[in-house]
């Protein structure tokens, strides 16, 4: 078996790619299941965030497996396949096992070292097992991930001085028009992301806010949390007339912000309307960039902000690569060690065959004892099985652990096995 990690991210495609094959998060984990349905794969967690989509599997055949994971994401999305083939990367093995340690310390994010992402992982494994679609490897897999997270983050300041994607929008917005103080924010969507944008505008000396959502109760506690008001989706026009700024951050799958829309909303302004749209799939249809008097910004038009942020911080990057190349090993010690599996269990299989045909023998001897002292004699044998066992089985997982296979196969012929172990999920097989 192996633990195989097909994606895309904002390193190999562009928004307007990775839009087309992003989950919503309240159908990722019943993706994951039809995921781990598929031929072939036997274990399956979904990640889409808005720079990322990775299925992490297991597979019986890494080739086999990417193909199944490549099929399902255009299945479901309606794709072809030759569509998203150029924009994808696989890994296997422990590579696949790196990357989502990676990820889950903020390494590979866009915005090194952001809060968010830990919580993604988090949220990701917990669908996917809340759906059955996770299994032993997967399940050790995420929490070894989910640990070395926190490890990071508890051990190094990578989070110190780091930007998330709202921090990032805000330093450009303020770049883009020459301060904020006193802009009108309008906020189509009531999630966490809006949320955390417009509490950093105002921070920054934003002023009146205002929140549109399609459903107007939804919008009233933020709007009440953040000290603006609440209008409904019908509005949206009429309020985008009298805005600065607009920060979109809302789950539709498609444009909800169109060019007519827009054009209409701006025309006879003096000031430039700023549109950061955060989401992913993206809330504002890309042809409203072309319209005057509008400058449009997404996720992506943060690569500037971020690499800085980067360049400022390589020696905790440096300390939180050592945690993970750490916590690699550990894993990777753990995978070693189910090599030894099939061989204990058919060790602990005989001696308890053994142990039972001699009862069985001894039984005709003991009919003077009561019920009672032949179930304790019986418990006397079986302990004495369990501590000869016991010796010899914790030696074989510390030698499978230490990678002495050599020695793991020479316990086999000595002990009389024909037992073949599983391909560890660490091995790597040839892949694209």
């Amino acid at each position: 078996m192996n633990i195989l990690c097909v994606g895309t991210s904002h390193r190999t495609a562009p928004v307007e790619v990775r839009e087309r094959v992003a989950f919503l998060e309240s159908r990722v984990g019943t993706a994951s299941a039809l995921l781990r349905a598929r031929e072939g794969l036997h274990e399956a967690v979904i990640l889409s965030t808005c720079n990322r989509t990775e299925a992490y599997v297991v597979a019986e055949d890494a080739s086999a497996g990417t193909r199944a994971v490549l099929d399902f994401w255009c299945d479901y999305h309606g794709l072809a396949f030759g569509e998203m083939e150029p924009y994808v990367y696989t890994l296997w093995g422990l590579e696949a096992v790196r990357h989502l340690f990676r990820v889950a310390a903020g390494l590979d994010s866009m915005m090194v070292g952001e809060v968010q992402i830990l919580g993604q992982v988090r949220e990701a494994f917990g669908a996917a097992r809340g759906a059955r679609a996770t299994g032993p490897l997967l399940d050790a897999l995420f929490r070894h991930a989910i640990a070395a997270g926190r490890r990071v983050r508890q051990r190094t300041g990578i989070e110190r001085g780091s930007l998330s994607v709202p921090e990032a929008a805000v330093e450009l917005a303020r770049r883009l028009l020459g301060g904020l103080a006193g802009r009108r924010v309008l906020v189509l969507g009531a999630g966490e992301m809006a949320e955390l944008t417009v509490r950093h505008l105002l921070e920054a000396g934003c002023g009146a806010v205002v929140v549109c959502n399609r459903t107007l109760e939804h919008a009233r506690p933020l709007a009440e949390r953040l000290g603006g008001m609440a209008v409904r989706f019908d509005e949206l026009g009429s309020s985008l007339a009298r805005a600065d700024i607009l920060v979109t951050s809302t789950a539709a799958p498609h444009p909800v912000v169109e060019p007519e829309l827009v054009a209409q909303a701006v025309q006879g302004r003096r000031e430039p309307l700023l549109i950061v749209d955060i989401a992913v799939p993206r809330d504002v249809h890309p042809a409203v960039g072309q319209l005057p008097g509008v400058r449009l910004l997404n996720v992506d038009d943060l690569q500037a902000v971020s690499e800085a942020a980067r360049q400022a911080r390589q020696a905790e990057i440096a300390h939180a690569e050592g945690i993970v190349a750490e916590e690699l090993d550990r894993f990777a010690a753990w995978l070693r060690s189910l090599k030894v599996v099939p061989l204990i269990t058919a060790l602990r299989a005989r001696a308890e065959a053994v142990a039972e045909e001699e009862w069985r023998r001894a039984l005709p001897r003991l009919r003077g004892l009561t019920e009672e002292e032949r179930e304790a004699v019986r418990l006397l044998l079986q302990s004495v099985v369990n501590r000869l066992l016991h010796g010899p089985i914790v030696r074989l997982k510390e030698i499978a652990r230490r990678e002495d296979s050599v020695y793991v196969e020479a316990a086999r012929t000595l002990l009389g096995f024909e037992v073949d172990g599983p391909q560890a999920a660490g091995e790597s097989k040839a892949g694209r």
